[in-house]
């Protein structure tokens, strides 16, 4: 292997002569900065309510600061990982303000972010993942029967126990508008509301539909909180407890707090990031984009893409590259770009990166073995939004995920694209389907 400084003087020669860029159109980063830290040094912040607003500490579900990350016993490949995620974009294609600590997990490969929250009377801690994808949320609930009910975090949750659960009635206004949106599977014993989610992950699960007190942070609470009571789940591994929906519908979380909400994800560091439930009005530092919606899919909001910039160079493409427009969504984890407008994004960045040896990757096209190197240079990526809201990726860990480029190809041109958790890694996204827009903060978390 070359020397340290004859490694450098390639570099700076290839940025300087082969790119024509400038210095800031390239980061170098230390290879260790590709690595999750094994030990949670952040302090982990306690949910709080600040006037009209919660925040609650959102966490990588397996990641140093994830709740007893020790019990995390799945050691899925990242190939199988980005299976999962790509199946879901596959799928797609066709009150008051709260914050609550979130954080990145990854001592077992899983790329999803999870917040901790309480249900029932007494208030009953519970692990769930943040999904802007979903609209109804979901706890594995006693009773459950053998085999049916994966291991999780924490014991199963049972509403026996809490004096402020109850079953939704078959019969009621709340159950039909339930069925209404797709999430109804008619009446279970006893004439309770069932309900019914599959996701193209495997994922699925079913139950009684319910509502108790969710506990979001101290004083922030949710009275009546409708979610589906799941007494049957077939997944694949993962110790999460259930899913917290915020998608657009009124089954949502987001729903009840006027669907305004924010989350920053973190990015491979051992501090939490947030969930934010509803917002002030003008929040500062963020640039805004139109927000849109999928035809015949009501849970989605899209952002429209205007142009990408890679080194610090503009990819030449028509606004028709981009007219599928793209799903924001928390639960899928590689951006999915529509074929011309990927094609390009690809070919800019393997040739930013000509001095690292292409990997051959049989899901994820544009991975690079970075073993050997002390630091890497890392082209920028820019993404600009309808409106002008350009935002610069985090380095490295916004851009790369596992040695990989962070986007696929979602579909031809004018199908919906999607972005994912990946790129959004460290920005504050805001959700205001009141304004319908969308704010992006960076260096958020």
């Amino acid at each position: 292997m070359a020397s340290p400084l004859l490694s450098c003087i390639f570099l700076c020669f290839y940025l300087s002569t082969v790119h024509g860029a400038g210095e800031d159109s390239f980061v170098t980063v230390p290879s260790s900065s590709f690595e999750p830290e094994s030990v949670c040094s952040g302090e982990f912040v306690k949910p709080e309510q600040n006037g009209s607003t919660v925040y609650v500490p959102l966490v990588h579900r397996h990641g140093p600061c994830a709740p007893a990350p020790s019990l995390s016993t799945d050691t899925r490949s990242f190939a199988d990982i980005f299976r999962r995620s790509r199946a879901r974009p596959s799928y797609i294609v066709r009150g008051k303000k709260v914050s609550v600590p979130a954080h990145l997990g990854t001592s077992v490969m899983s790329l999803e972010y999870v917040v901790r929250v309480s249900f029932g009377t007494p208030a009953v801690p519970q692990v769930v993942v943040i999904d802007t994808g979903s609209d109804v949320s979901w706890l594995q609930c006693k009773p459950c029967s053998s085999g049916q009910c994966f291991p999780q975090k924490d014991p199963l949750y049972d509403p026996s126990h809490s004096s402020t659960y109850s079953a939704v009635p078959c019969a009621s206004d709340v159950c039909k508008k339930l069925a209404a949106d797709a999430y109804g599977s008619g009446c279970t014993s006893g004439k309770q509301c069932g309900f019914a989610i599959s996701y193209a992950d495997g994922t699925s699960t079913v139950g009684a539909y319910s509502q108790d007190k969710l506990t979001l942070a101290p004083g922030a609470i949710v009275q009546n909180f409708y979610f589906g009571c799941g007494h049957g789940k077939h997944a694949v591994r993962g110790l999460f407890d259930g899913v917290l929906g915020l998608g657009r519908l009124r089954e949502s979380l987001g729903a009840r707090y006027g669907g305004v909400f924010s989350y920053c994800l973190p990015s491979v560091s051992s501090k939490p990031g947030f969930l934010a439930l509803g917002a002030g009005k003008n929040p500062s530092g963020f640039v805004f984009t139109p927000m849109g919606t999928v035809p015949g899919q009501p849970t989605f909001s899209t952002v429209t893409l205007a142009g990408i910039n890679v080194g610090g160079k503009k990819l030449d493409l028509r606004p028709s590259a981009f007219s599928g427009g793209m799903i924001v969504d928390s639960g899928t984890v590689i951006t999915g770009l529509q074929s011309t407008a990927y094609r390009a994004l690809r070919s800019a960045f393997r040739k930013a990166m000509e001095a690292y040896r292409l990997l051959p990757n049989g899901d994820l096209d544009t991975c690079y073995n970075l073993t050997g190197y002390k630091n890497v240079v890392v082209p920028k990526i820019a993404l600009t939004f309808t409106g002008g809201a350009t935002i610069n990726l985090d380095v490295p860990n916004g851009i790369l995920v596992n040695g990989c480029l962070a986007f696929a190809e979602s579909g031809p041109d004018g199908s919906a694209g999607v972005l994912g958790n990946v790129n959004q890694r460290a920005f504050e996204v805001l959700f205001d389907t009141s304004t319908s827009k969308f704010g992006f903060r960076a260096k958020a978390c």
